[in-house]
């Protein structure tokens, strides 16, 4: 019996796809990006990072607060911030470089074990009611140190662990996963230190949150540096990773940026006096929004994997970070100045995400440590000095330039330096061109 064949052009034609189908797939392009969590190994990083960033939070409230409660000294309270700050610049730095020559699951795992027994002596001074503020900074400023050695090398592990194109998306997780640490964990802390023994449920609840950290550490494959590794130790190590970002016009102006949106338009320092003179109150509504705009922007993050011109996409994004931040300067009402405050931290999320990945994608895998801990120096200490800067300023000349004055210098900054260095402005990473060593 005769068979009919069938050309395409006999077949009738497709129906276009519904507006629900349409609908679907347009809102996959855009939702957050969860691939990476298909691999095993980051998965297990993610989870236990996650639970991390609660309890770090949880303890970066409680430790103000029982200093303050110790001393009745806001000075007192200044000098937590001051305690970490040295062991971060020195850490960080030296950190990276000791990533570069070893197995970074080694030091992550020794430097999260040494995280972990600093918050546990936070829990034992509160138990033993020591009430001792020079034990508590002397406390922080160790816990500082093992942070930033752990932050350059976990940097460093992530392109390791999951391929090159999903390096976007896994940094999103990241910083959308810290984000929500930063809106849960003082909640946490809020209920906690109001309890009964209050400081000490709040360490205690941040040790037990870092362990599923620990774990995920132990976990881990070993990861030694790939290529030829750090030629020299020590200060010249470190100087050796310097050299390489003065040498990419790329590396360093990504973090300019950086630097210029925390030194000028950070305006956290600013908070409390505009919640008392400005709003009438609200004060933890302002320190949360920004986090909630980075939440609600890491939800929405399926495009920023697809962007190409990576260096461009990162100096918008700190221009729009800063205009927002200017803008809720300059308003009167509290929801208003919160939801500003609130696109700002979106477009923050999308800043943070391409710095880390030029970062993590144009460095040699030989050289990530240390620049993962020039990363951590910049990331960390950047705020402590806009919130210097905010508050000399304001106390000079008020809250307007303070807030929104010094904004709109960091909008004019990154612009201008941006257009003028073309090697960073014209980043594709497609096609990037690395500097030799």
């Amino acid at each position: 019996m005769p068979t009919t064949s069938h050309t395409p052009r006999d077949l009738p034609p497709a129906a276009p796809p519904s507006l629900k189908a349409r609908l679907a797939s347009g809102l996959r392009g855009i939702a957050l990006d969860t691939r990476p969590l298909a691999h095993p190994v980051f998965r297990r990083l993610l989870i236990g990072q996650s639970a991390a960033y609660v309890g770090t939070m949880v303890t970066g409230v409680t430790v103000p607060v029982q200093v303050y409660a110790l001393s009745q000294s806001s000075l007192s309270v200044g000098l937590t911030g001051l305690a970490g700050l040295v062991p971060l610049v020195v850490f960080g730095l030296y950190g990276g470089a000791i990533a570069d020559r070893f197995d970074r699951r080694v030091l992550y795992l020794a430097s999260a074990c040494l995280t972990w027994a600093t918050t546990l002596a936070l829990l034992l001074q509160a138990v033993a009611d020591l009430r001792s503020v020079p034990v508590i900074l002397a406390l922080v400023a160790v816990q500082a140190g093992a942070f930033a050695v752990s932050s350059a090398a976990r940097g460093a592990i992530i392109p390791r662990i999951v391929p090159t194109p999903l390096v976007p998306a896994a940094n999103t997780l990241y910083f959308t996963a810290g984000n929500v640490g930063q809106v849960a964990g003082p909640l946490v802390a809020g209920i906690l230190i109001t309890l009964p023994n209050g400081y000490c449920w709040a360490y205690g609840a941040d040790a037990v949150l870092f362990s599923l950290l620990l774990y995920s550490a132990v976990r881990l494959p070993s990861i030694m540096p790939t290529g030829s590794g750090a030629r020299t130790s020590g200060l010249r190590s470190v100087f050796e990773g310097l050299r390489f970002i003065a040498a990419a016009p790329v590396l360093w102006m990504s973090f300019a940026v950086d630097i210029a949106a925390m030194t000028l338009a950070m305006p956290t320092a600013l908070f409390p006096e505009a919640a008392q003179v400005r709003f009438g109150g609200g004060v933890g509504l302002l320190y949360s929004a920004i986090a909630i705009g980075s939440v609600a922007a890491g939800l929405f993050s399926g495009w920023i994997g697809r962007v190409r011109r990576q260096g461009r996409a990162l100096a918008i994004a700190v221009t729009v970070w800063a205009a927002a931040i200017a803008l809720a300067g300059t308003v009167h009402h509290l929801f208003a100045a919160a939801a500003l405050l609130a696109a700002a931290g979106a477009a923050d999320l999308v800043s943070a995400v391409y710095r880390e990945t030029i970062l993590q994608t144009y460095a040699p895998d030989a050289m990530r440590g240390r620049l993962q801990g020039v990363f951590t120096v910049v990331v960390a200490g950047g705020p402590r000095l806009g919130d210097l800067r905010a508050g000399a300023v304001a106390s000079a000349t008020g809250l307007g330039i303070a807030w929104t004055g010094s904004s709109l210098l960091c909008v004019i900054v990154v612009i201008v330096g941006s257009r003028l260095v073309r090697p960073f402005w014209r980043y594709d990473v497609t096609s990037a061109q690395r500097p030799s060593r």
